[in-house]
């Protein structure tokens, strides 16, 4: 059993051993080779064993951890095996922060805390804040305290060393990144951040300088690395962003193989619109991080909702909690409607309702998050799952209102639904959602 030319099953003992959970060592080997278990679960490896094999099993992309782990505020970076989403899930999320500086911090922070939801049992918000340096220290270090109050983990945008440490000094807790090393500086900051015990941003001037810092810092021991690519123009961002993704993950260059920090507020400064594109672009290729002058909610609800979409596993689907969804603001009279939980389905038809303006109180069950006629076909949405649920969630006792909508397309479980809740009036809604709007609008019940 090899990995990378090594063969696994010399290194491992030969002992049937359960030590690590798995019968058998040839087992535990396949498993290590296949990525599903780590290396370093086997009890009997020498160090030497565990040296060889953790730096073969390591992904090409280093997974970097950022932020306050005791406080929940953790963040991950990077951790990616391809380049492409349909080839397996990616790892880690791109993040999105909110430059600030002395002058405007307490405005920003403001803003910042308003884009706070939940979409698809997903928390949305701006999960990082990056504090620019303008040359003055002591307002630079106040700003960094007023940043801290925001609850969010911080990026030090700080080229000067002693601004730096002094600012690492105040927000040693909030585990920030460091962005501040270049070809003039890298060694005095990476002593800084392995001190602080913090991630280190490295730009260059150029790709290759831009190399040779990242190959410098790593000589001094310093893996803890996040590459920032410059804000030279975009063209040549993009092009960095691809390019450092490339080697990592086709050519095996482990020093391109860091996560990608995108500041598109220097790319397009004082242009939300082309801040907000950009942000879109290195959504998709290829940034870790991307920062931008501020996120209202025109542009959180897109941004996020692609960023969603492009970071979930494509062989899941998205799913919402089964539950009640009151619509314009239903009470217990309202009429009843019910779906799947498939979350393209709840939202085109959550939004059908809403434009009708009509109080609704949609139900929304367990349906494997297929949809409508993918469930049906299934079983997963039948007369007896949606009985089922009104029972089990006792919704009879919660809604008194007994006029129960159901999509057009299962139009045929009319008469078994009316058989297995006694007192109820079964509505066929029409086939599409776009039709919802008029159909509610001119229901009598």
């Amino acid at each position: 059993m090899t990995l990378k030319g090594i063969d696994i099953f010399k290194l491992t003992p030969k002992t049937n051993c359960k030590d690590c959970g798995i019968p058998t060592c040839m087992a535990f080997s396949m498993k290590v080779a296949q990525g599903g278990i780590t290396i370093d679960k086997c009890p009997h490896l020498s160090d030497d064993a565990l040296k060889v094999l953790g730096a073969a099993t390591e992904p090409p992309m280093k997974l970097i951890k950022i932020g306050n782990a005791s406080a929940g505020n953790e963040l991950s970076l990077g951790g990616e095996t391809v380049l492409f989403r349909h080839e397996k899930t990616f790892i880690s999320k791109t993040l999105y922060g909110v430059t600030v500086n002395a002058e405007n911090i307490e405005a920003k922070l403001a803003d910042v805390k308003k884009i706070d939801y939940e979409r698809i049992s997903e928390r949305m918000y701006v999960e990082l804040i990056n504090i620019a340096y303008t040359g003055n220290t002591t307002a630079y270090l106040d700003a960094v305290r007023t940043a801290l109050s925001a609850g969010r983990t911080l990026i030090l945008d700080v080229k000067d060393p002693d601004a730096a440490a002094a600012a690492l000094e105040i927000a040693r807790d909030n585990k920030p990144l460091l962005n501040a090393a270049d070809e003039s500086n890298y060694q005095a900051m990476s002593e800084l951040a392995v001190k602080y015990g913090v991630a280190l941003g490295v730009s260059g001037a150029t790709p290759d300088s831009l190399y040779d810092t990242v190959r410098a810092v790593e000589g001094l021991g310093n893996k803890n690395i996040v590459i920032d690519v410059g804000a030279v123009s975009i063209k040549d961002a993009f092009a960095r962003a691809v390019q450092i993704r490339r080697a990592a993950l086709k050519d095996g260059d482990h020093s391109c193989g860091y996560p990608s920090l995108v500041n598109t507020a220097a790319l397009a400064p004082n242009d939300s619109y082309m801040q907000t594109a950009l942000a879109s672009l290195f959504t998709v290729k290829y940034g870790s991080i991307v920062i931008m002058d501020s996120v209202s909610y025109a542009q959180a609800l897109p941004l996020f909702g692609l960023r969603q979409n492009l970071f979930t596993d494509p062989q899941k689907p998205m799913k919402v909690e089964p539950g009640i969804y009151p619509i314009n603001s239903a009470d217990e009279n309202s009429v009843v409607a019910t779906t799947v939980d498939f979350a393209l389905t709840y939202f085109i038809v959550s939004g059908e309702m809403e434009r009708s303006g009509v109080p609704v109180n949609l139900l929304i069950s367990d349906a494997g998050g297929y949809s409508v006629l993918t469930a049906w076909a299934a079983g997963k949405l039948s007369a007896g799952t949606v009985a089922k649920f009104i029972k089990e969630n006792n919704i009879e006792g919660k809604i008194k209102n007994r006029n129960l909508i159901i999509p057009g397309k299962v139009a045929v479980l009319k008469g078994e639904l009316e058989e297995n809740l006694p007192g109820w009036k079964i509505i066929v809604a029409p086939n599409e959602a776009v039709a919802l709007t008029k159909f509610l609008k001119e229901l009598k019940v």
